[in-house]
């Protein structure tokens, strides 16, 4: 009989405790050892009769008497671990979670309602992508959900827009009006009087202190600006709010004893924006830097850090937690799921997704400084063409600059239509979406310039998420190597096929994943050698 575990002690003679227990009730076959690691509710004990290795969930640790059932040697067990005994129970207990998982935003609605809705009911909690798009269909978001989740959690993204600051306040009004107590801030690289006013309009003294009624999650790569997010707000924000008569006095002080966020995602390499930085670095970085803040400030509730960015299986999740992250973030794995706000081309172009599938491309938010975001290139020409319209913007000062037969070259393959019936387009974009747009424009040839090239990086992603055909070379579809990992993981099982994929239970094959594996590692330090295909979770519906 092939062995999968196998006990390495060496124990001393005489020692009291012993597993004792029914002989039936061991399993030694690997079906039979990976259903008792997979019983989270029990105890899981290694039975080791001398000749063979075993587990069981049954019997108990005693001395033994001589007489009953027969007593094995003394043996490890690793006890009860459920997929929700996992992460902070204080990030869990504070958003009112049964497990420390997080379905981060995806703009443009990736992160759809039906997403944030179905992880809500599941025990989990996610944002909605509201970036990229306008204040009516935000709304119409917020309703659906509240109808649909009135006791369960759910969270709405607030995006930095340093180039549309009115769709940003804009956003917060709206939170605000509908009584929005959870938002995740994404792709801030500095405080904004927006999340701040969020932050502080639900400050208020009750009999046990300070009140927040209105929490942050932030997601952050870059030390500066999660030490921002980590810190009371400044004095000179709160003096503009105070000045602006959007706050009082008595919140403006109360402001200066809690952090801006109550929890930061360090955000590793991940799809869209990202640094591309290795969890395995950041994360413990921002923890350290967490506690030395919280000895700085004494805060009553202390910063929880999560981590986001590459987590897809159970290894990887597993490696963030023990790592000390009290909850998880996925991102790219979501936009191949069912409830996902994007097309089933796309959906199923993820599934053909390899780690090495994702590059780096210009964002269209932040296009003028040059920021970029990680996009999928396989199947599409998108990364290659939004990087050529950053390189023309760089090297000529408005669309007159441009050679002609550069500008027929961009006219012909990326926009399909002459210059100016793009510029026609934007401004009737733009009336709707933020008037002052086009009004620096009309005084600055680079920025019209610039306004025209993310007509192209703009609808890139509406393309994608539409399905549009025609436009499969063009589709812009973030992702990071995350969705790669994932597809490996899934390879030969249900999930393997893109219309099997719902994100509520990826996430919780994830978890499982996780809690399994803890359970293995609790027998691997007490000196167990468990075998590779006892350690491998195996997928099941």
């Amino acid at each position: 009989m092939k062995q999968y575990i196998k006990n390495l002690n060496d124990y001393p003679k005489g020692t009291p405790q012993k597993w004792q227990g029914e002989s039936s009730r061991i399993a030694y076959d690997l079906e039979g050892m990976k259903h008792c690691l997979e019983n989270f509710q029990s105890p899981c004990f290694v039975i080791d009769d001398q000749t063979k290795t075993g587990l069981s969930n049954d019997g108990y640790l005693g001395a033994s008497s001589g007489k009953g059932t027969k007593p094995y040697q003394p043996i490890p067990c690793c006890f009860p671990f459920l997929p929700s005994d996992l992460g902070d129970p204080a990030f869990k207990t504070s958003y009112g979670l049964r497990y420390p998982y997080f379905g981060g935003s995806m703009a443009n609605g990736i992160s759809s309602a039906e997403m944030v809705i179905a992880l809500g009911k599941a025990g989990c909690m996610a944002s909605f992508g509201s970036g990229g798009l306008i204040p009516a269909n935000i709304e119409k978001a917020i309703r659906q959900i509240q109808s649909a989740l009135p006791t369960e959690p759910y969270a709405f993204n607030l995006i930095h827009s340093p180039f549309e600051p009115e769709l940003e306040k804009k956003a917060v009004e709206l939170y605000l009006k509908y009584n929005v107590n959870v938002i995740e801030a994404s792709a801030y690289i500095d405080l904004t009087a927006a999340v701040v006013y969020y932050r502080i309009a639900g400050l208020s003294r009750g009999s046990n202190g300070i009140e927040v009624r209105n929490k942050i999650i932030a997601k952050i790569s870059r030390k500066e600006v999660a030490e921002k997010f980590m810190s009371p707000p400044s004095d000179k924000i709160l003096n503009q709010l105070i000045s602006e008569g959007l706050i009082s006095q008595e919140q403006a002080t109360l402001a200066q004893n809690i952090p801006v966020a109550d929890d930061i995602t360090v955000e590793a390499d991940s799809g869209g924006h990202t640094d591309n930085r290795p969890l395995v670095s950041l994360l413990p970085s921002i923890i350290s830097l967490r506690d030395q803040l919280q000895t700085k400030f004494q805060y009553l509730t202390p910063i929880r850090v999560g981590a986001a960015g590459g987590i897809s299986t159970p290894e990887s999740a597993l490696a963030a937690f023990a790592m000390g992250a009290a909850y998880i973030m996925t991102g790219s794995i979501n936009q191949g799921c069912l409830e996902a706000g994007t097309s089933d081309r796309v959906k199923k172009l993820l599934t053909q997704v390899d780690i090495a599938d994702v590059t780096m491309a210009p964002a269209s938010d932040m296009f003028e400084m040059g920021v970029k975001l990680q996009t999928l290139k396989k199947g599409t020409l998108f990364p290659m063409r939004g990087t050529k319209l950053y390189e023309i913007y760089q090297k000529y000062q408005s669309i007159d600059e441009i050679p002609p037969t550069e500008k027929l070259k961009l006219e012909k393959q990326l926009f399909q239509k002459s210059l100016d019936e793009v510029w026609q387009e934007t401004v009737s974009f733009f009336s709707q979406r933020d008037p002052t747009q086009i009004n620096k424009a009309a005084q600055n040839p680079k920025k019209k310039m610039a306004l025209i090239f993310r007509w192209y990086l703009g609808l890139s992603s509406f393309w994608a998420k539409s399905g549009v055909s025609g436009r499969e070379m063009d589709y812009q579809i973030w992702c990071g190597p995350a969705m790669g990992a994932f597809n490996e993981w899934v390879k030969g099982s249900y999930l393997e096929q893109a219309e099997n994929r719902s994100a509520a239970d990826v996430a919780l094959q994830i978890l499982r994943g996780a809690a399994y594996l803890t359970r293995v590692n609790l027998l691997k330090a007490q000196s167990i050698w468990v075998s590779p295909e006892l350690s491998r979770y195996d997928l099941k519906k």
